[in-house]
């Protein structure tokens, strides 16, 4: 009979709460939010994108990134371009500041995940980190 242990939700979240908290005052010295990395996360990944492909690829209503979208080429950090294939449809893509910048918040939020992940062995966390990339990429 195997041991019973709490659902993987049940011991995640308590983690991902954290993480989050760690992370946001490395986005507010950035002056990035939440949205505004994963939108600049999934432009640096593949660097030209509607925003309907952009929406899709970070879990977001392409209506609610909008205002996300307007500040971060308001900063600077990506550019919208009209698709030469339809006119009403806008490009995105990110500038080199925003590369820049997200970059620079990747370094800071993973200098913070040291904290939480220092209470493991340094083999048990290579191997964590090397399962969640293998769980993510699985999606």
């Amino acid at each position: 009979m195997a041991t019973e242990r709490p659902d993987l939700a049940a011991m995640l979240y308590p983690l991902v709460r954290e993480l989050i908290a760690l992370e946001l005052p490395v986005l507010a010295a950035h002056e990035v939010s939440m949205w505004g990395y994963s939108v600049l996360t999934a432009l640096d990944d593949t660097p030209v994108r509607t925003q309907a492909a952009l929406a899709e690829a970070i879990g977001a209503d392409k209506s609610r990134i909008i205002g996300t979208l307007d500040e971060l080429q308001k900063a600077g950090l990506i550019e919208r371009t009209p698709d030469p294939d339809d006119r009403r449809v806008r490009l995105l893509s990110i500038t080199a500041e925003g590369r820049r910048v997200r970059r620079a918040v990747r370094r800071g939020i993973q200098v913070k995940e040291v904290q939480v992940l220092e209470g493991l062995p340094v083999p048990d966390r290579k191997t964590f980190i090397r399962l969640l990339q293998q769980l993510h990429a699985s999606r």
